[in-house]
């Protein structure tokens, strides 16, 4: 009963996040149209951030509140999920084709991400005690700034950009941007604060609430738009979100974090990063099983079964 209201504010705190995200990006791309940025640049800076926005503001919160034990275990949870449940259940509504720049650079750069943290996190480079500091997190951010601006050098100018977003009135941009920030914030506090609470009634460490709990919440935007565009018969929004989130949460997420405070990693958590592993060579090997450049309903299914399986392991693991 003591953690029933911590578990509501911490819904509260999420469905906050989520509307205070998605009123952040309408804003800042009405503000992009007017200055005349590329669909592309915006789509590649704005909205592909803003799917990413939930799991950096709760990282933040959690580590200036003295609780970064969440933010590793936040973004491990996010990228299992977003590859084995969102583009498995994506994927089972319509399959996905993927295209060969993201087979060229997009899944490699997932690999090289959770490559990047697992040594990272192992003292691979820095010896600091199992903990991602804020050389790492440089690291990080160099990396991803390299992967966008890849992006933006080798991107197919006849590759179509879908659901481009004219510009808003000032005043509802202005509102816009005041309501999201505001949702974020209040968001980030309620589940951060929540989070910890829920941690401690449950005997459960930071790092496994934050694989669980709050990985699947922050997810949400992910798993809305990845559905959306699988309703649609749009895969390649379907798969470039999840690989694009994927990228970003590691470096860009991960790396602001250990700027703010050093972020403790729990060994018992490698268990989770080889899984992260085992996920992207799965579909990998997933795309070139059956007829052409394909994840099917078959193959979405056994994603599917995957991110069950990893939800299991995670908590028999506590």
């Amino acid at each position: 009963m003591e953690s029933l209201i911590p578990l509501l504010l911490l819904a509260v705190g999420f469905v906050a996040l989520i509307l205070g995200a998605n009123w952040l990006v309408n804003g800042a791309s009405s503000i992009g149209v007017r200055a005349k940025l590329s669909p592309l640049i915006i789509g590649l800076t704005i909205v592909a951030f803003g799917t990413s926005l939930p799991e950096m503001i709760v990282n933040i919160f959690s580590c200036a509140k003295g609780s970064p034990g969440l933010a590793i275990g936040n973004i491990i949870g996010s990228n299992t999920m977003n590859i084995l449940l969102i583009l498995g259940v994506s994927s089972m509504i319509w399959p996905i084709d993927v295209s060969r720049v993201s087979i060229r650079r997009d899944i490699p750069a997932g690999f090289i991400a959770t490559l990047a943290i697992t040594l990272m996190a192992n003292d691979f480079f820095t010896g600091s005690a199992c903990t991602v500091n804020w050389m790492d997190g440089i690291a990080l951010l160099l990396m991803g700034f390299a992967y966008l601006l890849l992006t933006v050098l080798k991107n197919d100018p006849l590759e179509e950009i879908e659901d481009v977003q004219t510009a808003m009135p000032w005043g509802k941009t202005i509102i816009s941007l005041v309501v999201g920030i505001a949702g974020l914030y209040i968001g980030g506090e309620l589940v951060s604060r929540n989070a910890q609470v829920l941690a401690r009634n449950w005997g459960m460490s930071e790092g496994t609430i934050g694989l669980t709990v709050v990985a699947t919440a922050t997810s949400l935007p992910e798993l809305i738009t990845s559905i959306v565009a699988a309703l649609k018969k749009n895969s390649g929004i379907a798969i470039g979100n999840v690989l694009g989130s994927n990228i970003m949460n590691i470096f860009m997420v991960l790396g602001v974090s250990a700027l703010i405070t050093p972020l403790p990693f729990e060994p018992m958590m490698n268990h989770q990063l080889m899984i992260l592993f085992a996920a992207n060579v799965l579909m990998l090997l997933l795309v070139f099983i059956g007829n052409g450049r394909k994840i099917g309903r078959w193959e979405g299914a056994l994603l599917a079964l995957g991110y069950i399986g990893f939800m299991w392991f995670s908590l028999a693991m506590q």
